[in-house]
């Protein structure tokens, strides 16, 4: 008995009527090649801190460090908290994303939009969140070869963790940047009707793709720099 499936109408019609490799449209396929390309990326990153931050006797303490909240009052500390905010966001875009590529495969026009600034929205919150958290440490003394924080020991700490923090959230905040500006374009291009002539979402369910990616990475970045 065969196991041999074939692809999908949309899938085929851009293939010429035909099988794509691996039953999956190239455009999805080279999404898959360059997202694991970019997660050896985050990988070397994260392998890098792991090796730097266990090689090393002295750390900052991240509960510490991560202890303040936009407007919150003088004195008020709430570790991770913010942080732990600003997952959510991105976690909830997320599910937005999830949303509007099942509207798209139902050529739903509508709840394609909706959920498409929803996640837009999402993003922008979290970049926003980012920037305020990045103002705040600078002017705390923090930066790219400065680190104001001692160690949890109280020992003088090194620039290392600086140097990774802002290299690797910043490396992270930028693909957030770069998938806010592509579902904009995706945005625009549902309003024009590109996809209803194309008649099929492909191009969504791309983006989201990208999405997913930089809201799992974040994950990793979220439990192995903050929480450790």
């Amino acid at each position: 008995m065969s196991t041999t499936t074939t692809a999908s109408p949309n899938e085929a019609k851009l293939w010429g009527g035909g099988k794509s490799p691996f039953n999956v449209e190239y455009g999805k396929l080279m999404m898959w090649y360059f997202l694991m390309s970019d997660a050896f990326t985050f990988g070397a990153f994260l392998i890098s801190y792991g090796t730097v931050r266990f090689s090393t006797n002295g750390w900052p303490n991240s509960n510490e460090v991560f202890r303040s909240f936009p407007f919150a009052p003088e004195g008020v500390h709430a570790p991770l908290v913010f942080v732990s905010v600003m997952t959510f966001i991105l976690i909830v875009s997320s599910v937005t994303m999830v949303l509007a590529v099942h509207a798209g495969h139902n050529m739903d026009k509508k709840g394609v939009v909706r959920n498409m600034i929803l996640t837009i929205i999402g993003g922008i919150a979290f970049l926003s969140c980012q920037a305020w958290e990045w103002n705040h440490l600078f002017h705390e003394g923090a930066w790219w070869g400065r680190n104001p924080f001692l160690n949890a020991d109280g020992t003088a700490s090194s620039t290392n963790f600086t140097n990774f923090f802002f290299t690797i959230t910043g490396f992270h905040g930028f693909h957030v940047f770069s998938g806010v500006v592509i579902n904009i374009i995706m945005l625009i291009m549902t309003l024009m009707d590109k996809f209803e002539q194309r008649g099929h979402y492909l191009m969504i369910e791309k983006a989201g793709l990208y999405w997913h990616f930089v809201d799992l990475v974040w994950v990793f970045v979220f439990t192995i720099f903050y929480l450790l």
